[in-house]
């Protein structure tokens, strides 16, 4: 990589890193996960620089290598030992609607975590990171229809998993409604 591709590629890092952190955390429901799949996306990246920086759409390219670092992730897990487990530390002592905010977002990641990994895929690209469409189904390599059956199939999918623990799941987008937020 010459200089000048370094310190294109080091700008767009330093604009770009905490959006694709944020991308690559609730993929995995963890922070550190989260880093290193942003670093290996981002190793792939800096190889492929100079011949990406010309496409003007570099972001796609490493949401892309995001999603597919936590596929091998996956894989690599499914054939370990390690076991996965829900256990939270006692919840803070703090105000009840921080509390409130705590335990809402737990529930959401793991409901997100439930769901198979393409869906997950969908549902954070789609209301986490607001992208439309088209941007999702060229990051996930998939047709723009596959697109929108997976986000009805999550979003049911969440909803029968919110209805067990909350009686109104009222966070949660309808398929003709739109987009709202999850958080």
């Amino acid at each position: 990589m010459n200089a000048d591709d370094e310190r294109e590629f080091r700008e767009f890092v330093a604009a770009r890193s905490r959006s694709l952190l944020h991308t690559a955390y609730l993929l995995t429901g963890d922070w550190e996960q989260g880093r290193d799949l942003l670093q290996t996306a981002l190793a792939s990246t800096a190889r492929r620089w100079s011949r990406l920086r010309d496409r003007q759409q570099p972001e796609t390219y490493v949401r892309r290598a995001i999603y597919h670092a936590q596929i091998d992730r996956f894989r690599l897990l499914s054939w370990g030992k390690e076991t996965v487990t829900d256990t939270l530390p006692d919840p803070p002592t703090q105000a009840a609607d921080w509390a409130d905010t705590v335990v809402q977002r737990h529930d959401i990641m793991t409901a997100l975590r439930q769901l198979p990994k393409r869906q997950r895929a969908v549902i954070v690209l789609r209301y986490f990171e607001d992208l439309p469409d088209p941007e999702i189904a060229e990051i996930l390599g998939i047709a723009q229809g596959t697109v929108r059956s997976q986000t009805h199939k999550a979003l049911a999918s969440l909803r029968a998993a919110f209805a067990e623990t909350q009686p109104s799941a009222t966070a949660l987008p309808s398929p003709a409604s739109g987009r709202s937020t999850l958080t």
